[in-house]
């Protein structure tokens, strides 16, 4: 059974930092992609970063050049790089992990980024 388990959240003050951990237990038969979303209060899930197999990455607009995502597959862990952090930026974060097979999400890990 495939498990994600997200850490690393926290409160922070606006200018921080945070570096978030998704370490992903079990088999895939083929990933393609795992993804960090959050979603702050009343608004929909959105995508924050992602990287491919191949090591391609995206980010959202809101977040480039601020936010980095990278993994480390020996430990099967994604990570998200959270540095000049904003108010906007609060929300929990989940991460997601993309197969041939089905999507797989965590539970998330909660954000607050105070002014």
């Amino acid at each position: 059974q495939v498990q994600l388990v997200e850490s690393g959240g926290g409160v922070v003050q606006a200018g921080g930092s945070l570096r978030l951990s998704c370490v992903v237990s079990g088999s895939i038969f083929k990933f393609l992609s795992m993804g960090w979303y959050r979603q702050a209060p009343g608004k929909q899930r959105e995508l924050v970063a992602a990287i491919t197999s191949g090591g391609s990455t995206n980010y959202a607009d809101s977040v480039k050049g601020r936010f980095t995502i990278s993994r480390d597959n020996a430990k099967n862990t994604v990570y998200l790089q959270m540095n000049s952090l904003k108010p906007d930026d609060t929300g929990v974060y989940y991460c997601r992990l993309s197969s041939t097979v089905r999507d797989y999400w965590g539970r998330g890990t909660q954000v607050t980024v105070s002014s």
